[in-house]
Formats: structure tokens, C-alpha cells, sequence
């Protein structure tokens, strides 16, 4: 088994020999004018920092790799496609060829800390070969001033933009490289702009680091009411994670990264990563003012012909456009990051398929199915290949791409948590009903954050439930403010056949999924 803090570690000494200047610790200002005296990006009328992350705008999920050095803990690791062995040769190649990278060059160091806990954070030294990148870093970890001493080993990465792979000498499936050596605490990232890579990388670290030590890492959003109430909040991509945990009624402690010890649940990060696909100051106001501001890095996102305001609805470069910003952007965030045993605990699935009802109590014996299965729809169009139908995609605990370890080993952990705290899961489909992507329609916002403050605040629990035929969910009958026929999916199709199909279609999909876990 891994032992943190007593593994090698890098963090003590960086290894930077470089003929340009190291750039330690700039605040934005400093960044910003770097940026644009380096042609990394320009400001837009918002003040934001508008820059483009290249060939990769998304994370480059096959080009991950985990070291191997022979130790016993690696056993324990889900080996697969999104998780590759690489030996110690090889990666101390790409780290030698990282550190001569940045021996001709400038570099720009950010020294920052992951994990809002006393005792359970970690000291992470992030180097860029970008002002902009370190700004985003800056953006997203959280300041070294929150702890002075640490009990975790310190982490630290290499991001390169410019450093790319031999795939021929390196044995790598690209030029494009994210290895994570755990045995060292040291994380390399080349060819790859894309801020949420170097994220993602710490993050993935963290889901072996935690529950080594019983602290459950998770790929979800957090919020506290004003009674103290903590709920949780998990989705993948376009389900809603970030928009509905920032809310005024509650306080946000973060929309991404948590962990859940013994005390309760705390954020990892200091910041916020929003995609702004369609960001509109209507329909989430919050979110609008935090990313419009100077300080914020957006990337890949265009602006109006001949004008410095950024098109929200344009997904020309891609439809993943995102934007970094600190969490005290937000006006009701936790300044201390943490929250109490969650009450409530939110599973979020854009249901493209038009089956899923828009909420519905988990029984205990469903909860690892739901987690394991971590479901919702890719659309039509989205993607090449996809065709005129949906497609299901499945994400093991709503993080498969993260998991160093095999996802049975989060769910039965999740498990063990909710039934000791007592807390209320649901099922919540922000996708569609009265049909199909292209039949039906989705499922207003307003109605869904209607719904889930009736679980928040209680309302549910006075409330009788039915169980739906194909899946086994309980339903409330009545939801105030909410049509009656809209909790029920089967009414407002126009053929009960063709629900009937889809239902059993979707049914099938998660069993076929849940095998590779039986």
C-alpha cells in the first residue's frame, strides 16, 4: 500500500535550470500583462483574459499514464484504456526532457495547496510555460496562506505546452503526455494547453491519496443552507452540476471537487472552472457576474464580429469553452471550504432519452447501482458518428476518467457514508420529457431547482411516493409548483408504446454496463 508523505518528493527541490526567468508566484496583474506581452491572449470588454488552449480543448483522457516502479499498492489500480501502465524508464525520459524544455525558456512557478482540511491538504508547485495557465492555476487551487504545515506529501507539475512525446522512442500513444508518478509525487504534463488537464491531473492523484486513508474523493459540487444542511451534487459533463449548487438561497463550498472524512466534507480546490457554453445572465446570474470580471481566463470561447464581447453561444472551436475564476467570485461561497455530513445527496442525469423522471428517492439498494452507473446521454450531433439517436454514456461514479482504483472501491465507500450519516439520495433527470432528444422537450431549470428545494427543505418527506414500472423509482405523487404529469414521464408521451420501448431500451443499457461490476 502507498504510504503518503514517506514516498520521495520532488516538491522540496523543482529542478529548474532555466536560461529565462522563473516567474514565482505573480498575482493577475502581473500575469495578465505577461499574457499579453507574450501574445497568449487579449482582454475582452469584460476585463477577462480571452485565450486559446491549441490543438486540445478538452482533456486528452487517452493519454494518461500511471507509472509502474514495483510497488505493492499498484496492484490495487483499475488498469484500462484510460488508465496505462508506464515504466520508470520511460517517464524519467519525458522528465528529463521536460526539465531541458524549460532549461531555454522562461517559466512561470505557482505555489498553491488542494484540500480545504487542517489536515488532509496538499502543498502542490505547479510549473507553466504560460503566464495564462498560471493565472488559471491560480484561479483554481487554493492559497498557500490557508496552512502553514502539512501532513501530505507536496505534489508537483510539469505543464508544457510546447513539450511533446516521441511516440516511437517514448512508447506514448501521441506527442500528448499526462503521466502521474505516485511513488514520487510528481505529475508531467506536455503538449496539452487545455487548464483542466493540469486540474484533472492533481485531481486524479487525489482519488488514490484519499481513500488510502478512508477519505472519500468525489467528482461532485457542494452547497450549504442555512440551517447548516450540506448537499452534494453529482453529474458529468451538461447535467447541471455547477448551475444548480450555485443558488442564493445556499452557500456554495465548491462545484467540483469535495472529499468526505470523519468531520464532514471539504473542497479541494480554491475556484471555479465553469463551461459558459450559452452562459446567459437570465438563467444564472451568478455564474454571468463571476466570469465577467478581470481575472477570469476563458478559453477557447469568440467574440462578436468587430467588438470585444464574447459570444457565449458560439461553439465554433468547441462547445467545451470554459472559464476559470477564484470562488470568491461567488457571493455566498464558504469561506473555509467545508460543510457537514450531507442530508442530501443529488445524482444529476440529462436523460436525453426522455425516461428518467425528473426526480425520484433512491432506496438503499439502488444507491451503488446509480453511482456505479453514473449515466446520462451524449446528444445527436455532438460528436461524429453519433447519428440521429442519443447515446448513453456511462461514467463510473460519475468520474471514471479520474479513478486510479476500481470504481467499486468509491461506491462501497459512498455506501458505507450514506447509511451512516442517514443521508437522502435522489435521482434527478435535468434532460427531457414527452419524448426523445427531438421529440420532447427539456425539463425547464426553474422546475428543477423547484424540485430539488423540495428536497432540501423537507417537502418531500411529507410527501407519499409511487414506483415507477421499469426502473423501480419512487416518485412523489405532488411536488408544489410542479405539474403533476411532468413527475410522471409515461404520461406526457404521445405513445405509450414508444415510451415503452425507449424505457426497455434504457433498461437494458444500465444492465449491460453493471455487469463489468457484478
Amino acid at each position: 500500500m502507498k504510504q503518503p508523505g514517506l514516498a520521495g518528493n520532488p516538491l522540496n527541490q523543482v529542478e529548474l535550470s532555466s536560461k529565462g526567468k522563473i516567474f514565482e508566484n505573480l498575482g493577475p496583474d502581473p500575469l495578465i500583462e505577461q499574457a499579453l506581452l507574450r501574445g497568449e491572449g487579449r482582454l475582452v470588454s469584460s476585463g477577462a483574459l480571452l485565450v486559446s488552449t491549441g490543438k486540445h480543448t478538452g482533456r486528452a483522457a487517452r493519454d494518461k499514464y500511471f507509472v509502474c516502479r514495483g510497488d505493492d499498492w499498484e496492484d490495487q489500480i483499475a488498469w484500462s484504456e484510460l488508465n496505462k501502465p508506464i515504466s520508470a524508464e520511460v517517464f524519467d525520459r519525458l522528465y528529463h526532457k521536460m526539465l531541458a524544455y524549460f532549461s531555454n525558456r522562461d517559466a512561470f512557478l505557482q505555489q498553491r495547496v488542494v484540500g480545504a482540511h487542517p489536515d488532509f491538504h496538499f502543498p502542490v508547485r505547479v510549473i507553466t510555460d504560460t503566464a495564462w495557465q498560471s493565472l488559471s492555476i491560480r484561479n483554481l487551487f487554493r492559497s498557500p496562506q490557508e496552512f502553514v504545515d502539512s501532513r501530505q506529501p507536496g505534489y508537483t507539475i510539469y505543464s508544457a505546452i510546447g513539450c511533446l512525446a516521441d511516440p516511437v522512442l517514448d512508447g506514448t500513444r501521441s506527442d500528448t503526455f499526462i503521466c502521474i508518478d505516485f511513488a514520487q509525487n510528481l505529475i508531467l504534463i506536455g503538449g496539452s494547453g487545455y487548464a483542466g488537464e493540469i486540474k484533472k491531473a492533481m485531481f486524479t492523484a487525489l482519488h488514490l491519496e484519499y481513500p488510502l486513508q478512508g477519505i472519500l474523493s468525489m467528482h461532485c459540487s457542494a452547497n450549504i443552507g442555512p440551517n447548516g444542511d450540506t448537499a452534494l451534487f453529482f453529474g458529468l459533463s451538461g447535467t447541471g452540476k455547477t448551475t444548480l449548487s450555485s443558488t442564493p438561497e445556499r452557500c456554495l463550498i465548491g462545484d467540483d471537487e469535495h472529499a468526505w472524512c470523519n468531520s464532514g466534507v471539504f473542497n479541494l480546490e480554491g475556484g471555479c472552472y465553469a463551461k459558459t457554453l450559452n452562459l446567459n445572465a437570465s438563467d444564472e446570474p451568478i455564474i454571468w457576474a463571476a466570469v465577467n470580471q478581470r481575472g477570469t481566463v476563458i478559453e477557447n470561447a469568440l467574440t462578436y464580429p468587430e467588438s470585444d464581447e464574447i459570444d457565449f453561444r458560439n461553439d465554433s472551436i468547441t462547445e467545451n469553452t470554459r472559464a476559470s475564476y477564484p470562488i470568491d467570485r461567488i457571493p455566498n461561497f464558504v469561506r473555509g471550504g467545508k460543510g457537514n455530513h450531507p442530508s442530501n445527496i443529488f445524482f444529476l442525469s440529462a436523460d436525453a432519452f426522455g425516461v428518467l423522471p425528473p426526480i425520484s428517492r433512491l432506496l438503499p439498494q439502488q444507491i451503488e447501482h446509480y453511482f456505479l452507473s453514473g449515466y446520462t446521454a451524449k446528444l445527436a450531433g455532438t460528436e461524429d458518428g453519433l447519428g440521429k439517436e442519443p447515446k448513453t454514456t456511462f461514467s463510473a461514479c460519475f468520474a471514471l476518467p479520474f479513478l486510479p482504483l476500481k470504481p467499486k472501491i468509491y461506491a462501497q465507500m459512498l455506501l458505507e457514508k450514506v447509511n451512516h450519516h442517514n443521508s437522502a439520495v435522489w435521482l434527478v433527470n435535468t434532460g427531457w420529457i414527452g419524448g426523445s432528444y427531438g421529440v420532447g422537450s427539456r425539463i425547464p431549470l426553474a422546475f428543477t431547482r423547484r424540485m430539488i428545494s423540495a428536497a432540501l427543505n423537507g417537502e418531500l418527506s411529507n410527501e407519499a411516493f409511487s414506483t415507477e414500472s421499469y426502473f423501480g423509482l419512487s416518485i412523489p405523487q405532488r411536488v408544489n409548483g410542479i405539474p403533476t404529469d411532468i413527475l410522471r414521464p409515461s404520461t406526457l408521451w404521445a405513445s405509450l408504446d414508444a415510451y415503452e420501448e425507449h424505457a426497455k431500451q434504457l433498461k437494458e443499457a444500465f444492465q449491460a454496463n453493471l455487469q463489468q461490476y457484478e
